[in-house]
């Protein structure tokens, strides 16, 4: 029988007004990766969290059983001694430092107050090499991709002697490729006897890659599935986590009529803000009608989001050229305040740093966006204000226990929600959805599905950027391809396919 290398006993986490945590319990095997999986606010992240002393010692309660040895973790240091390292959604690498600097920051190389350079370089090259990274130690990480970053912070924690690596999402934001290389490397790690616990909500990546499955409901433990051959049909861990058979992943379309083209642009070009001269939009040509639901594909850096974020109001790039037509008339739209006038709103990708405010309640983020709609002589009305975040957050189905609550202390879901009510209630003719379900569970993604219908047959126009295939075929009545910041593709809902759209970007010659 193998050993057991982690135990968490009865734990038990609190914070105020909410039970993250009731008595869960988990085993895990040293040599094997393990899965944590369910839906957001589960508590997967909260479990972690106290596993690697980020919640220490004293603000929870039951046992952690490490390697034989009970622990008691007062910060993350204390567990990264005992060779438990974690790596979070959010990878907190420092973009104008060197890959080396940011792998031994805090842990450096050298004797007392000289840090050894050569040695730091040097070691940083060896970890590199064992996660596969072709890049010098000495490259800025801001000159490096996400999938490529997700690396260092693997050769990090190696560097820190990890015995049980952590890692949390780790594929949200990577394409499929990297996605695939990232977990075959978890896969060669476990040959050499590392042990993994991993979070995800691609429960096809789960399947592949986890010996074991435990399954985390409303803060308690619901059960083990093991997975011996990793081929564990996706439909059977969602029962566990939801409780209830899901047939169909994507909600079906009410029959709406598709109106009139409301927003079309034309040989739409943009720059990079920093590299002179380079495009990151080459001549675009797309178009959306009233009631149509228009998926945007295409790899990792093929410019979808660029492209989203210059229509609104030109928040992204310079020397924006083309034209921009709204219900047939040309629109120059120079600030994020006119899209906000005509109309448009942009849900981004990036929730936590440009999409809400954290550290506010969910009622003013909820109203941010069309704060003249609750004020009275630029005075808000506290009570309206309070009003319609709470409509929202019944219409949403927003899981917290009061609209007053900081948006920082929901879960990735959650916060999604509340995102997606605050440019509602905007009541925006176009909605611009760049990843809408990035890091979120299979219910709450029905659930976004759902409004994205609903939004549909009320006539708005939508325009949803996703980086996972079967979500823009189960969702789109027509698809454009991007590749390297151009369409190559554009495929009625009828005709497509996930190998009509990869097909699309390799013979435009321009795929990697």
């Amino acid at each position: 029988m193998a050993k057991i290398l982690l135990e968490m006993k009865n734990i038990v986490k609190e914070f105020p007004g909410v039970k993250a945590l009731d008595n869960v319990n988990l085993k895990v095997e040293e040599g094997e990766i393990h899965a944590l999986v369910g839906e957001n606010g589960a508590g997967k992240s909260t479990l972690m969290n106290v596993l690697s002393g980020i919640y220490p010692y004293g603000t929870y309660s039951g046992d952690i059983v490490y390697d034989g040895e009970v622990c008691q973790f007062n910060k993350i240091k204390d567990s990264e001694e005992k060779g438990i390292v974690i790596i979070h959604q959010e990878l907190a690498l420092i973009p104008y430092m060197t890959i080396g600097e940011n792998m031994f920051l805090g842990n450096e190389r050298g004797k007392k107050s000289a840090i050894d350079w050569n040695e730091t370089y040097r070691e940083a090259d060896k970890y590199l090499k064992m996660v596969g990274l072709q890049e010098s130690s000495k490259v800025l990480i801001k000159d490096i991709g996400t999938g490529k970053q997700q690396l260092v912070e693997i050769a990090k924690a190696l560097a820190k002697h990890a015995k049980l690596l952590i890692l949390d999402e780790p594929t949200s934001s990577l394409n499929e490729s990297d996605s695939k290389a990232l977990l075959d490397l978890m896969l060669k790690f476990k040959e050499e006897g590392m042990t993994s616990i991993i979070i995800s909500h691609k429960l096809n990546e789960v399947s592949y890659v986890a010996d074991k499955i435990t399954v985390i409901r409303d803060g308690s433990t619901i059960e083990t599935i093991d997975n011996p051959d990793r081929k564990i049909p996706e439909d059977r861990i969602i029962r566990g986590m939801v409780g209830r058979e899901i047939t169909d992943r994507f909600p079906k379309r009410p029959d709406v009529k598709i109106g009139d083209v409301k927003m079309e642009v034309k040989d739409w070009t943009v720059y990079h803000p920093q590299y002179e001269g380079r495009k990151v939009v080459d001549g675009v040509n797309m178009y959306v009608r009233r009631g149509e639901v228009v998926g945007i594909s295409g790899l990792m850096g093929a410019g979808r989001t660029e492209l989203a974020m210059s229509i609104f109001g030109k928040s992204y790039g310079k020397d924006i050229q083309g034209t921009l037509l709204l219900d047939g008339k040309e629109t120059n739209l120079k600030t994020i305040k006119d899209a906000i006038k005509a109309k448009i709103a942009y849900v981004t990708e990036d929730r936590k740093g440009n999409g809400l405010v954290l550290s506010n309640p969910i009622k003013i983020n909820t109203t941010l966006a069309n704060l003249d709609s609750i004020s009275n002589k630029m005075v808000i009305d506290k009570d309206k204000e309070y009003q319609v975040a709470e409509e929202y957050r019944q219409k949403l189905k927003t899981k917290c226990p009061s609209v007053e609550q900081n948006v920082g202390n929901l879960s990735g879901g959650n916060q999604q929600k509340v995102l997606l009510a605050k440019w509602m209630f905007a009541d925006p003719d176009i909605l611009i959805l760049d990843e809408p379900t990035r890091g979120i569970d299979v219910g709450a993604k029905y659930e976004i599905y759902c409004i994205i219908n609903d939004l549909a047959a009320a006539g708005k126009s939508v325009i949803m950027i996703s980086s996972e295939l079967p979500e823009v075929l189960g969702m789109s009545d027509r698809i454009y391809v991007m590749n390297e910041g151009q369409i190559v593709g554009e495929l009625s809902k009828e005709e497509a396919s996930q190998e009509k759209i990869m097909s699309c970007i390799l013979k435009s010659g321009r795929g990697e």
